[in-house]
């Protein structure tokens, strides 16, 4: 040995020094951890560490106030099962009845006191098969048994459950091309994978194997962990998958068995490559699906999100505004805002990347340089180590489900492309904004300016994303602001991408200023007429005024349904509503806006889901659209014609709209570009 090299310890010192904290009673799991740093743990001391890391040391005994009773509907479904699992171990023959009693017992109990019916599918046999390897008291088996299905049997864990759709979107997360693959053969990760996740593995690995995993997996005291080691799994298989020719089935069963090639000199290499991919996942993974673990009570609030629906896996703005203030490694977000460019332009997240989504149909060729020159721009940021730089693409859009039709296609043209890390930012815009007015409670000096930017050169408060001063309640000027942005046809241009691209380099947090071409239309009123297309406030209606209801109810009478309305594909947005009356009364309705025309579906009460076509209304006909200062969502539409002589008002009618800002500000986007249609 080279002089001033320590002598390595003696072997096995590790392994004294843990019985010794074991024996000394009171050795949490962090200490217990300290010691074994990873290795094989010794036969003898693994039914102590295991109680420690389920935390059931020192627990009572659950089964004695019970009476015993082997009496549910499927006991003998149960006491079956559990003759085979003891049959299948090295067991003394005088010692199976003694067990089968333990174990019986256990899923009894579990299935009374949980009010749970039995079944051989849900895999609990397996389960309990590492456990009694441990030759464990009856009273320990049942709280191991317990603990592990508390806290690492993920709730829904059946055919077409929630836990499986979140495997199918970490899948697509990591390993796009071969998710697309599995997706195109319908093959399912429940279809493969329900007896991995339902046994922790025990179902397919030798007795050596699981207890190997068990070792690792309860010492991460990770829920989540058991994920990783399925992607490695899936990973380690690619090659294999992507050539198979056989057919489904063949291929279901390929897959259903691959832990079974598992070795003991496996395990150590499936952890260090599981922990890799799980340093690569957004936290949001975690965090969004905690209350898939866990009692039952914790379920109820859980968030109701379709995950079979997902696009892909979303992210929550806090942890995309946090990403990217790290140093060092870990997961960073570059940013795609795929919102219009006048929403962009009015305010964005100020290290967002800008792709019009509506380019993807409205001009393919400029939608396609757009999106190479993203791809540079992500890859020149990350080398410059700006903080706009990341490899984790993060679409956002507005948050409103109509508007985002069209991201919603980017995103899916990205995933075709099997292009990793590919997230949504969760509630968009909409959602960005509220964080940042919550985290800003302790006032402005604190606050979030330097989040948003726009390309006016001013940022923007919370409260003024749409352009507007955020005094302007109080002194006019954002009313007239608005006014101004809505009787002149102001079109934006996309920024120049070499800028653009510069810009991301140079980390700069600063907007960039968009050009607006000698041909946009400032201050240029439509055919030749003052404008006739303007927002304001009224005080009072006015009573002199059309109301559409005198129009005869025979021309709108027409029945449809309104879910298939919602859905055609020529509709741009859906805005729940109430219609209001003169008379006071109101009739809960939807708004529904296509390139040229406004439609009012009013719901009928006593025929759900169906609702009469109460109006149609050409978007070139509006002349004004006006809201009251003291009931802002109250929003009054007026039609008619115009011309040199002045306005000719044929209908009026008012709705109350949530959120009206936001539906006006669509409606009045999309009259403008209806206008320019016309004037073209």
């Amino acid at each position: 040995m080279a002089e001033g090299e320590e002598a390595p310890p003696p072997p096995g010192s590790w392994i004294k020094d843990l019985a010794d904290a074991l024996d000394e009673g009171g050795c949490d799991l962090e200490t217990v951890r300290n010691i074994i740093q990873g290795r094989q743990l010794p036969a003898d001391l693994r039914a102590k560490v295991w109680k420690i890391a389920l935390n059931v040391v020192g627990k009572g005994d659950s089964l004695a106030s019970w009476d015993g009773s082997l009496d549910l509907p499927e006991q003998s479904i149960i006491h079956k099962d559990c003759q085979e699992l003891i049959d299948q171990l090295s067991v003394p023959e005088e010692e199976k009845s003694v067990l089968t009693l333990d174990v019986e017992s256990v899923i009894t109990f579990y299935c009374k006191s949980r009010n749970v019916k039995y079944s051989s599918c849900l895999g609990w046999i397996h389960l309990l098969k590492p456990l009694v390897h441990l030759h464990l008291p009856r009273s320990d088996l049942y709280n191991c048994f317990y603990a592990i299905m508390n806290k690492f049997i993920p709730r829904d864990c059946f055919m077409k459950g929630r836990p499986f759709h979140l495997f199918r979107l970490l899948l697509q997360y990591h390993e796009p091309e071969l998710c697309s693959f599995l997706d195109t053969k319908k093959m399912t990760p429940d279809s493969y994978a329900l007896n991995w996740l339902g046994s922790l593995f025990s179902y397919y690995c030798s007795a050596e194997v699981t207890q190997a995993i068990w070792d690792g997996y309860l010492q991460q005291a990770d829920p989540f962990f058991i994920y990783f080691l399925m992607l490695i799994i899936l990973v380690n298989a690619k090659d294999v998958i992507l050539a198979q020719e056989s057919d489904k089935e063949e291929m279901i069963k390929f897959l259903e068995t691959s832990p079974a090639n598992l070795d003991l000199e496996d395990i150590e290499d499936l952890f260090s490559l599981a922990q890799y991919y799980c340093s690569k996942t957004p936290a949001s993974f975690r965090k969004d699906n905690h209350s898939l673990f866990g009692s039952s009570l914790l379920g109820l609030k859980d968030d109701d999100t379709d995950l079979s629906q997902a696009l892909c896996l979303a992210v929550s703005v806090s942890e995309i505004l946090q990403a990217n203030q790290q140093q060092g490694e870990g997961v960073r977000f570059f940013v795609v805002d795929c919102r219009p460019a006048e929403q962009y332009n009015a305010g964005h997240l100020s290290t967002a990347f800008h792709l019009d989504s509506d380019l993807m149909l409205q001009n393919p060729s400029e939608f396609a340089q757009s999106v190479k020159s993203l791809l540079e721009a992500q890859k020149q940021s990350i080398e410059s180590g700006s903080i706009a730089g990341g490899e984790h693409l993060c679409f956002m859009g507005s948050g409103r489900e109509e508007e985002d039709m069209y991201m919603n296609m980017v995103l899916a043209h990205f995933l075709q492309k099997n292009k990793e890390y590919v997230s949504i930012a969760k509630g968009g815009f909409m959602a960005l904004q509220q964080h940042l007015a919550d985290i800003n409670v302790e006032g402005p000096e604190n606050g979030y300016g330097h989040w948003i930017a726009s390309t006016s050169g001013s940022r923007n408060s919370i409260s003024s994303v749409d352009g507007d001063s955020p005094n302007g309640s109080g002194d006019g000027k954002g009313v007239k602001s608005l006014v101004n942005k809505m009787t002149v046809a102001l079109k934006t241009k996309s920024v120049n991408v070499k800028e653009k691209v510069i810009s991301f380099i140079e980390n700069t947090s600063t907007p960039v200023d968009r050009h607006v071409s000698s041909s946009d239309r400032v201050g240029k009123p439509y055919r030749g007429v003052k404008p006739v297309f303007s927002i304001g406030d009224e005080e009072e209606y006015d009573t002199d005024e059309i109301d559409s209801s005198s129009m005869s109810d025979d021309d709108r009478k027409e029945v449809v349904n309104i879910q298939t309305w919602i859905n055609k594909p020529d509709v741009k947005y859906n805005f729940p509503c109430n219609e209001v009356k003169e008379n006071g009364h109101m009739f809960p309705s939807h708004l529904l806006v296509t390139a040229t025309h406004m439609y009012c579906l009013r719901e009928i009460p006593s025929r759900k889901g169906l609702a009469y076509i109460q109006s149609r209304q050409a978007l070139n006909s509006v002349v004004k659209i006006t809201s009251k200062k003291k009931h802002p969502e109250l929003i009054t539409f007026k039609y008619g014609n115009s011309n040199t002589s002045g306005i000719e008002i044929l209908a009026v009618e008012r709705y109350l709209i949530p959120n009206a800002g936001d539906a006006t500000k669509a409606i009045k986007q999309q009259i403008m570009k209806v206008l320019d249609a016309l004037e073209s």
